[in-house]
Parts: C-alpha cells; structure tokens; sequence
C-alpha cells in the first residue's frame, strides 16, 4: 500500500485535511488539489493510482474534470457528492465514475471502498491474455481495455467495455440491471437502475451492423444478454 498514491480533488479544506491525514495514516500516498483545473494538473503530473473527486468545484466542475480523466486514462475514480440524488449517480457511472460516496461519509466506508475499487481495477490490469472475448468481428480485451470492430480498434468509456465484456463472456445468459451493477459496478447502488440502459444504448450504437452472429438482446421484464443467434 505504501506504493498507492490517492490524488483527493476537493475545494473543502477541512474533508481533504481529514481524507490526507486518515488515508496517510493508512499506508498511502496522497496529494489534494483544490479546484478541478489543479485536480487535472495534479492528475498529469502525479499519475495517481486513484482519485477521490468533489462534484462541486470551482474553475472545472467534477463532472468535467472526471470526463477528461476518462479522455487519458482508466485509473479508478470515487466522487464526492452532497447531493445523493439518483441523476448524479447515473450521470457519474456514465462518465466512467468507479463508485460513488455521499457527504457526510463514514472514514471505514470510503476507506473499504478505496480498497474494492483498487482490488477490481489492478485485477483487470493484471490479467492474462484469457481475458479476451472473441465472436464474429467482435473482441474485445479487458487487459488492453479494447474493443475491436473489424479489426479496428474503437474508442469506447471504460464501463461500457467492462459491461460489453461481462455479457459477452457469459454468452446466452440472462442478467437483471441489479446483477449487471452488482457484477460490473462492483459495489451496492442505491438508486435507479436505469444507467445500465444508458450503456446498453450507447454500445447497441457501437454494434450496429457488425454481424448477424450476435446481438445483444433485451428480455423483456428481465434484463439483458448476449445472445449468439447461429445465423
């Protein structure tokens, strides 16, 4: 752990105080930034393995700042918010957001999640070639973190291809929206299930017309599955 550098991204000097010195105290490195221009900056320069990220910042707000993160990596981010309302879980999840806390927030919580995230995250980095799903021009690798099309490589948020790859590598099988955020979120999401729709659109998008081998399917009143059709 004494390698794991936290990067805490807050304009609220007394939380990113308390976040330094608890999380310094257990073991990590960890720089704060004060507003998102910094936070962007710091995350350049630092090279965090994970970022703890406030939604309401001055100069960049979190959404933005954890848009243009996602634009240059796919290191694990947390954000903060005072909110709590299902709209900003669901539009933080569709920028690549890895969980979500709400203020005011436990010290063993967010410290349990930092640990979950991180698990999840260097297991992916970490794995072998196995992690590759291939059909009719379609593979996708969860180590390069890559979706191919044709043979192409495709820009695609980190969530969707976690997603394109769980569904796909348990082909024909029926998930519900709760297993999809439990198996690919990783972590208990109170609210609305609908992101889970959101993704599936955005990669239905991507999909479209690459082959008539496999579709990825609603089951009404259910869920979601890969389907090979045998065509």
């Amino acid at each position: 752990m004494m390698d794991t550098k936290i990067l805490v991204v807050d304009d609220d000097s007394n939380i990113s105080e308390l976040l330094k010195v608890y999380f310094t105290n257990e073991g990590y490195e960890v720089k704060t930034a004060s507003d998102g221009v910094e936070g962007i900056s710091f995350f350049k320069m630092y090279e965090p393995d994970i970022v703890l990220l406030d939604i309401m910042l001055p100069k960049k707000d979190g959404w933005q700042v954890c848009r243009e993160i996602r634009e240059v990596s796919s290191k694990p981010v947390i954000m903060i918010t005072a909110k709590g309302e299902v709209f900003d879980k669901v539009l933080g999840l569709e920028l690549g957001a890895d969980d979500f806390i709400v203020k005011p927030f436990d010290m063993k919580e967010l410290s349990a999640r930092v640990k979950a995230v991180l698990r999840r995250y260097n297991a992916h980095r970490n794995a072998g070639d196995d992690e590759l799903v291939k059909f009719e021009n379609i593979e996708i690798s969860l180590q390069k973190y890559e979706l191919k099309l044709n043979g192409k490589a495709i820009d695609i948020p980190p969530k969707e291809l976690e997603l394109l790859y769980f569904l796909a590598s348990n082909c024909n099988r029926v998930f519900t929206r709760d297993q999809l955020l439990d198996k690919v979120w990783g972590f208990d999401y109170l609210g609305d299930s609908r992101t889970v729709d959101v993704h599936v659109k955005r990669l239905r998008e991507k999909l479209e017309g690459v082959s008539d081998k496999w579709v990825l399917k609603t089951v009404w009143g259910v869920g979601y599955k890969f389907e090979l059709t045998g065509n």
